[in-house]
């Protein structure tokens, strides 16, 4: 990453927080920081700030697995994640920074007949949809992942899987910071230790927000707070569809290189990809009661990596390093909300459960839009609250895979 020009060493400021601002996001995370970064660079709008709770890009961003795909099964989860990943691929031009962006494919193992059925199924409706997909017999598998156990001795065998050739991995903390560093430099002020507390409003419209570091007056206002956004919505009365888990994840001692791909199994609730530096990146399922603890259980920890040594016999000498969680909010159709709501003033960006990170420039850039114009984004129509009433779902649950 490059210091700032004037040689502090520092990737950006860290102003104090005005009186007002033009627009104000909610949460410093991956969506949030590429919110402002486009609010900025696309729509000029550039008195805007970034209030975060704690450290920059410290929550869901520094705690992801970082995979990236878009092989999702009905098209307008499909036209978003493909906007996000095209966005991706020519990010680290855009950005003017390493990010350790690595096309390196990732692969859904299927494991028993229902989950080849639906993971056929998604390849077709994949392909419908303009996305690269593939499917692979268990001979192509073992192939392209020689240490994975393809034998039918394995508690779940390898029956094939699906392939996403573009998908892959890029460091979270890198795409932060860089996200971070184009906003400050185009006069977005990142604000860290900046609780929201609560809104100023004006009948039924927001005008600001109130922080333990002062009110401050913002006539847009973007909720980009991950798990914690119900909480912030409630201060405003709205109650929405949303349900906090932790999710957690591990890393293992530096190994050499024996995985270059990414490795998802829905059956045994794992997922592996193998860092730049060696390490093994293992992810699970979320765990089952609601939270806001950045920590998980042991249970999952224990089921996490028994699948993965299964899977993997290779790793059973492997030594697991550290493990955490982050908060992931999930809808009851395993898609997102992004758009506008009842208050006016009020935007929101939330719900994305397992599968925020992999949205991140997408979600980033079509939230900004919503906000510059005051209504939601043609890929975001889809995802608004309205669909609980009418009942219009984007079911997700299938392609999210492993939670994820």
């Amino acid at each position: 990453m490059t210091p700032d020009s004037e040689g502090t060493g520092r990737l950006w400021r860290s102003p104090e927080p005005r009186a007002g601002y033009d627009a104000v996001v909610v949460g410093s995370g991956g969506h949030g920081l590429a919110t402002a970064y486009y609010l900025a660079a696309e729509h000029g709008m550039t008195d805007v700030a970034v209030l975060e709770r704690s450290w920059l890009a410290g929550g869901n961003m520094a705690r992801n697995t970082a995979i990236i795909r878009s092989n999702y099964l009905w098209p307008a989860s499909a036209a978003i994640y493909e906007h996000a990943l095209r966005l991706w691929e020519g990010l680290e031009e855009e950005l003017g920074r390493d990010l350790h962006f690595s096309q390196r494919g990732v692969l859904n193992l299927a494991q028993s007949t229902h989950e080849v059925r639906e993971s056929v199924r998604r390849v077709d409706a994949d392909l419908l949809s303009g996305i690269d997909a593939e499917w692979l017999e268990p001979e192509q598998v073992a192939e392209l992942v020689p240490i994975l156990d393809t034998g039918p001795h394995v508690r779940h065998p390898v029956l094939g899987a699906t392939y996403q050739p573009r998908a892959g991995i890029a460091d979270h903390d890198l795409v932060a910071w860089a996200f971070a560093a184009e906003a400050d430099r185009l006069g977005v002020d990142l604000i860290q230790d900046c609780e929201v507390t609560g809104f100023l409003r004006d009948g039924d419209r927001v005008t600001g927000v109130r922080t333990t570091r002062g009110d401050i007056e913002a006539p847009r206002v973007g909720l980009c707070a991950a798990g914690r956004t119900s909480r912030l919505a409630a201060e405003l009365g709205l109650r929405l569809p949303l349900q906090s888990h932790p999710l957690q994840a591990l890393v293992s001692q530096l190994l050499e290189p024996v995985l270059d791909t990414v490795v998802m199994s829905s059956a045994t609730h794992v997922y592996v990809s193998q860092a730049p530096k060696g390490e093994l990146v293992l992810g699970a399922g979320i765990d089952a009661y609601n939270g806001y603890g950045q920590r998980g259980s042991f249970r999952t920890v224990e089921e996490q990596v028994a699948a993965a040594v299964e899977l993997y016999p290779v790793f059973a000498h492997a030594d697991a390093v550290r493990t955490w969680a982050g908060i992931v909010d999930v809808t009851p159709d395993a898609s997102p909300v992004i758009g506008t709501t009842p208050v006016e003033g009020v935007y929101l960006n939330c719900g994305w459960g397992t599968g925020g990170y992999k949205a991140t420039p997408g979600a980033g850039q079509v939230f900004a839009d919503t906000i510059a114009r005051g209504r939601p984004h043609p890929l975001a129509e889809p995802f608004g609250l309205d669909r609980f009433v009418t009942g219009a779902l984007v079911d997700e649950h299938g392609a999210a895979a492993v939670a994820h």
